[in-house]
Formats: structure tokens, sequence, C-alpha cells
């Protein structure tokens, strides 16, 4: 009997934890492309979505109107997959990539500025400037490769030995930050190729952002080691506690002074963290994509609005707003 009172104590008490470790304050839902989507991008705000589906190609949403503002078609003739996405600080300008080639949108005007072509690599991560003219790119060969389109100058960063798996650019286009399997992730200029800073970790680094000023930079690596640094400093400003062993990021973004970080998994998670000390202070669960097996979601991107919620995009080709109880 005592060994029973203990098993249904030590249920209850899972079970109560389990309720604390995910709210449930969904605010609003927006179901883009029921049929899941390779691609989904979210603007700085939280207001514009960027989606790339096999059916439809790729389109660009007003999330605040609930209204798609432009079918953008196929990134190339050949209708290859787009693979990744990212839209500029200022939402103005948009880069997609298939696994080797990338294009430059006009988000304004809903026009194309140009198809380019990776021969020597493939493609695993990107980003764009706010001009729409410099673009960054991690690639497989273990180059983080800058190019200024406008000038057609081209820098090829080189320190990492093995794939890049994630990278990011101020909104200047002046500073790079980029993370690989080598473990290492690099805060680097784009006009000199010349590392700033080192940030070393144990295992492969999955994910990488800057805050947008450049106050911090966040890196994370495949295992349990997620760190927010004090680019002024180049030292650790915090170390995100988190819940689940061998947690693998999938998107990250700071607030826009940089005092929170909002960040997404490949299996549904969204988490909302303290930049000061790494404490988490909101974690939720996406909807899944329900004709998959198992129902599964990724977490492409996240963003905090100007109300403060929290913006998540998934596979399921679903956006969600979330509100932090805290």
């Amino acid at each position: 009997m005592r060994q029973f009172v203990g098993s249904i104590c030590l249920i209850l008490t899972l079970l109560a934890l389990s309720g604390c470790f995910h709210s449930t304050r969904e605010a609003q839902r927006w179901t883009l492309q029921p049929d899941g989507v390779t691609s989904f991008s979210l603007s700085r705000d939280g207001r514009f979505a960027l989606i790339a589906s096999t059916k439809q190609g790729i389109l660009l949403w007003d999330l605040m109107h609930n209204r798609q503002l432009a079918e953008l078609g196929d990134q190339d003739p050949d209708k290859n997959t787009v693979i990744a996405s990212q839209i500029s600080d200022n939402n103005r300008y948009a880069i997609t990539a298939t696994s080797q080639n990338f294009a430059v949108w006009d988000l304004a005007w809903g026009t194309s500025e140009g198809l380019w072509s990776i021969s020597d690599g493939i493609i695993r991560d990107l980003d764009i400037s706010n001009n729409g003219q410099k673009v960054l790119l991690g690639l497989s060969n273990g180059k983080a490769l800058f190019v200024d389109l406008g000038t057609g100058r081209r820098l090829e960063f080189l320190a990492h030995k093995e794939k890049v798996n994630s990278v990011s650019l101020s909104p200047n286009g002046k500073f790079a930050l980029s993370g690989g399997n080598d473990h290492n992730a690099y805060f680097w200029s784009t006009e000199s190729g010349q590392i700033l800073n080192e940030f070393p970790h144990e295992h492969r680094i999955t994910r990488v952002e800057l805050h947008r000023n450049g106050k911090y930079a966040f890196s994370a690596d495949g295992d349990d080691s997620a760190i927010i640094w004090d680019l002024a400093t180049g030292k650790p400003q915090s170390e995100l506690r988190m819940f689940h062993r061998h947690s693998n990021f999938s998107s990250a973004r700071f607030s826009d002074d940089g005092s929170k970080l909002v960040t997404g998994t490949p299996g549904r998670r969204v988490e909302y963290w303290d930049s000061e000390t790494g404490s988490n202070i909101g974690r939720w669960l996406a909807e899944e994509q329900q004709n998959t097996r198992p129902p599964s979601a990724v977490v492409y991107d996240v963003a905090i609005d100007p109300t403060g919620r929290i913006i998540s995009g998934t596979s399921a080709g679903i956006a969600q707003a979330w509100i932090a109880e805290n």
C-alpha cells in the first residue's frame, strides 16, 4: 500500500510539473498553408510572414490584417524546393534559398531583384541587410560567404573547419555571426573579414543570432549549452536555464532592446527568456501538422510584436501568437 501511495504521489507530481512546463495562452492563430511549408519567415515585428510551399510557391502575408499580400511564385524555373528564407530587419527585402541558389525580393513591390547560383557548396542558412544588397550565406563546405550584390564584392570567411549551420547579419551588413560543426561561433567584420570575437562550444553549433543593435550575440550547440554573449566584453552574459536535455534550436530572435530572447525548436517548442539572467519566462507548444506521421512541427521562425506577444511560424504552415504571463 505504501508503495502504491508513493507511486500515485509521484504521478501527480509529474503531472503538476508538466503543467508548469508549458503555458496555454494562445492569443491568435493563422492557418496559412494547411498542407505545410518548407520555409517560414517572420518580420522583426511579427506583422509579415513569408512562406514557401511545393504547391503554391512563395507567398507574402500580412498577419495584422490576415490577408495575402503577394504571390511571388517559384524561386527558379525548375521549381526547386525553398529551404530557407529571411526578411530584412526593416521589412523591405527578403532572401530565399534552395540548396544551390538564392533570390532577393523587394517586398514593397512584390518583385524579384535577381537569382544567384552557388557552385561550391550547399546553402544551409542565410541573412540579408536592410538595403537588400548585402547577403550572408552559411555553406556546407565550411565557408561563410558574404556578397555585396550592389558592387559584386565577395568575401569568403574561412575560419570554420566544418559545415556552417547558422549565420546572422547585422541590419547594416557590416557585422556577421556564424556557427558550425567545428564547435565555434565567430563574430566578424564583413568589411575586413577580421574575427572580432570567438565563442567556443563543446559540441557543434546549431543556431546563432545577433541583436539588431549589436548588444548581444546568441549561440547554441546541439547538446546543453545555449549562451547569450555580451559583445562589448566578449564574455557570457547568461546561459539559458533549459528544462530539456540536448535542446536543438531551429530559430532565435532578440527583442528590440535585447532584454529578451525568444527561441523555437524542431520539436514544436516556443520559449521566452530573460537575456540578463537566462531564466525562462514563458514556454508553449506550437500546433502540430496533422497530415504527418507522427504529427509534428518545426518552429522555423519567431518574433515579438509591438504589444509584446510572441509570434511563431512553423512547418505546419501555421502562425500563432502567444502571451507571456509574467
